[in-house]
Formats: C-alpha cells, sequence, structure tokens
C-alpha cells in the first residue's frame, strides 16, 4: 500500500509546498519503485511458504493480493519514470 501511495504523496507535497514545483516530485518515482520491488520480493517469500506448508499457514489470498499491488506500484513507477524522461528531453530540445 505504501509503494501506490508513494506517487500520489509526492505530487500533493508538491502543491501544497511553496517553491516546490510539480517535477521536483519526482523523488517519489524511486521511492515507488524500491517499494514495489520489496512488495514483490515479500509476496513471492509468502506464496512459498503457503505452499510449502500445504495452504496450513494460510494468506494465499493476501500473498496474492501483495504481490499485485507491489507490481501495480511497479508499473505505475515505470509509467512515471518514462513520462519524465520524455517531459525532460522535451524540455532539453524547447530551449
Amino acid at each position: 500500500m505504501a509503494a501506490l501511495a508513494a506517487l500520489p504523496t509526492g505530487v500533493v507535497i508538491a502543491q501544497r509546498l511553496q517553491g516546490v514545483r510539480l517535477l521536483d516530485a519526482a523523488f517519489s518515482v524511486p521511492v515507488a519503485a524500491l517499494l514495489g520491488v520489496i512488495a514483490l520480493g515479500l509476496g513471492g517469500n509468502a506464496r512459498r511458504e503457503v505452499q510449502l506448508t500445504l495452504g496450513r499457514v494460510g494468506g494465499d489470498a493476501l500473498a496474492r493480493t501483495g504481490r499485485l499491488l507491489g507490481g501495480l506500484a511497479l508499473y505505475l513507477a515505470l509509467t512515471a519514470a518514462l513520462a519524465l524522461g520524455v517531459y525532460g528531453l522535451l524540455s532539453f530540445f524547447a530551449a
């Protein structure tokens, strides 16, 4: 959940603080990517634990949901990084 909240949090911080532009909110992109990778890893470990115990520990749906949210956060972070890269190139060549 924290991985998905990282990008909108950066945008809100950029809107609320004086002197901080939206482009300065790019700090939230690597944070979201890192948290997404961590969520994918933890979800994979949890799924492996469930499979090793033949489901006795429970939590298979929770592990799948964690992996899904981690993948979504990683996808959004990569999309944001691509958008920032294109914006940077357009700004560079426009000047």
